[in-house]
């Protein structure tokens, strides 16, 4: 059911202090709270809501918490806390008065995420508008873009025999002992012992040891899948649950080392993929290729992020960016005049391939484009402030769903970073010019 429409009263309370007097209404956060359209997002997500039911929460209240948390990298349990002894956060998300307690419930916003779905571009999209708005990104600064591709990495551990055969006795008893199936033995007790000293023999390079270990793992887990398969024979709705992680745990146990082809990475998370990156500190990732759409060169408020999108399957670059460019111009309603992308995207599917110039070419480049080319570089730190200022350096959240919301929302909360900073500046402009302004300067003395 749609959330009952907030208006605020205007009126002061003997027992409770409104927040516009404790506050300093020409806060930066203040002012992208007035820029942002609440109306317009809530219009756009209205059919989310079920017709019965009880009155949902306020749009301005959860999508303002999601901005919150990515603007200044929390989590979502650290948002929920940080609101409630910050008066501007109350205020960002639509509060009059300040509030002592979090009125909502923390999963809330786990739910929402869910909900939102394809709808999360559209914060995107608003973001750029109130950079529009505010002055920090012009309208010509949408016609020259730099294209890249990065990894998101999962939030899993480093995946080796001896951890992933672990993970999978100890997934396949938690949830035997969460849906009733009475298991002969769980193998926990040796499964921990053997990984154990599975990591131990290995790191001394003693690995006839190693692999006896591990064939001690190989051999519980089997074990453990027949044991689980016999209890549940008959079960339809058993068989239905276990299906998925003894499939898993099936391709964990018959996976080796060094063989080519699909592989699981994880018990918990098998949407992960090996990415390798070949770099000398990180050879390998383990996530989703992600890919990102920046302004080329620096807009007023800085370099802006146009488009972001997950590319699960890791596919070859230049296969994506026919999709990329299109998708980006749907989102900034502005044709790409120019698109700057590196050696990755040759043999790339652009639609327009002579107004795409990859790095290191030669032919054609000369002038303005040269300069250009020059900048695309600047796109790297774009994706290292993201990663290290927000949430694209690791994501915690679950499946597939979670990797394409995680990257579209940490772009928004760069995005707003900067429109923040800008802001910010021109706070600062202001109140100097009106200082100058009102300066009494001295009276000049008469000539002698």
């Amino acid at each position: 059911m749609r959330p009952k429409k907030h208006e605020t009263t205007g009126s002061a309370d003997l027992f409770r202090a409104r927040l516009d007097q404790i506050i300093n209404m020409r806060h930066e956060l203040v002012q992208l709270a007035g820029k942002i359209d609440w109306e317009f997002i809530d219009g756009e997500i209205a059919p989310l809501y079920s017709d019965g039911g009880r009155p949902g929460i306020a749009t301005q209240f959860v999508i303002g918490l999601f901005l919150l948390k990515h603007i200044y990298g929390l989590s979502d349990e650290g948002v929920c806390e940080r609101w409630v002894y910050d008066p501007y956060f109350q205020h960002f998300t639509g509060e009059e008065f300040f509030q002592h307690e979090f009125p909502h419930e923390r999963s809330d916003l786990s739910h929402w995420r869910k909900r939102l779905g394809g709808k999360l571009e559209l914060l995107l999209a608003e973001s750029l508008r109130v950079a529009h708005e505010s002055g920090a990104l012009r309208t010509k600064d949408l016609a020259r873009v730099t294209v890249d591709t990065t990894v998101q990495p999962k939030d899993i551990t480093f995946p080796t025999d001896a951890k992933l055969l672990h993970a999978a006795i100890k997934g396949l008893t938690r949830l035997a002992r969460k849906r009733g199936v009475r298991l002969r033995q769980s193998y926990v007790r040796i499964a921990k012992r053997a990984a154990m000293m599975a990591g131990r023999y290995a790191h001394a390079k003693q690995f006839n040891r190693h692999r006896r270990q591990l064939r001690i793992l190989r051999t519980r887990l089997g074990r453990l899948i027949r044991d689980i398969r016999r209890k549940i024979a008959g079960n339809a709705e058993l068989e239905a649950v276990f299906a998925w992680p003894l499939s898993r745990a099936d391709q964990i146990r018959s996976q080796q080392q060094r063989q080519r082809g699909w592989k699981l990475y994880s018990f918990h998370a098998p949407e992960v993929e090996c990415i390798g990156r070949g770099k000398a500190s990180a050879p390998y990732e383990f996530g989703v290729k992600a890919s990102v759409v920046t302004t080329n060169a620096r807009a007023p408020g800085g370099q802006f992020v146009l488009h972001a999108r997950t590319l699960p399957g890791n596919p070859y670059d230049g296969h994506t960016l026919g999709a990329v460019i299109e998708a980006t111009e749907r989102l900034t309603g502005r044709e790409i005049e120019r698109a700057y992308v590196d050696k990755g995207y040759r043999g790339h599917d652009a639609p327009n391939p002579r107004r795409v110039f990859i790095s290191g070419q030669k032919r054609g480049v000369f002038g303005r484009i040269k300069r250009e080319l020059t900048r695309r570089s600047a796109i790297e730190a774009v994706i290292g402030h993201m990663k290290a200022e927000g949430h694209l350096g690791r994501c915690y959240l679950k499946g597939r769903a979670g990797d394409a919301a995680n990257v579209i929302l940490s772009a928004v909360g760069y995005n707003l970073r900067l429109v923040l900073a800008w802001l910010r500046i021109i706070s600062r402009v202001i109140l100097l010019a009106l200082l100058q302004t009102f300066t009494i300067r001295p009276a000049l003395k008469p000539a002698s």
